[in-house]
């Protein structure tokens, strides 16, 4: 019978100390060849999609917690951005493709995600989007 051995990054603990009950936590993990001298670095990850273009000009980051309140619906939502750059939905297995995807998930309805969702800070992934133009007016 074959070992099974996971090795974990202290980020990863560090992740699981803040985590509330409620919160979900993903794990992604890899198939390895064992001897970590022999194996190949993973290729790093390029993020595709509506939120490529903020990861790259380094204005979202994997790992960003969205939040979001309708305080009129009483309704919350929570995603965790990717190394892909797709959301990662409380509730839900699968990564959304994009911000208005996640937020239909929620709600339910069709919903502009770009202006629902809100980062730490409290700005918007729209706001980002308008400060990556006025930095690059080509985006």
């Amino acid at each position: 019978m074959p070992t099974i051995s996971l090795h974990f990054d202290p980020s990863v603990f560090a992740h699981l100390a803040r985590a509330s009950g409620d919160d979900t936590v993903h794990l992604t993990l890899s198939l390895g060849g064992g001897d970590e001298s022999t194996e190949a670095a993973p290729a790093p990850v390029v993020p595709r999609g509506p939120l490529a273009d903020l990861m790259q000009a380094d204005l979202l980051h994997t790992g960003t917690e969205l939040t979001f309140y309708q305080r009129r619906a009483n309704r919350r939502g929570r995603a965790v951005v990717t190394p892909e750059g797709k959301l990662i939905v409380d509730g839900h297995a699968s990564p959304f493709p994009s911000p208005s995807k996640a937020a239909e998930a929620i709600t339910g309805n069709v919903i502009n995600g770009w202006t629902l969702w809100h980062l730490p800070d409290g700005r918007t992934l729209d706001d980002l989007r308008r400060e990556l133009r006025r930095a690059d007016p080509q985006h």
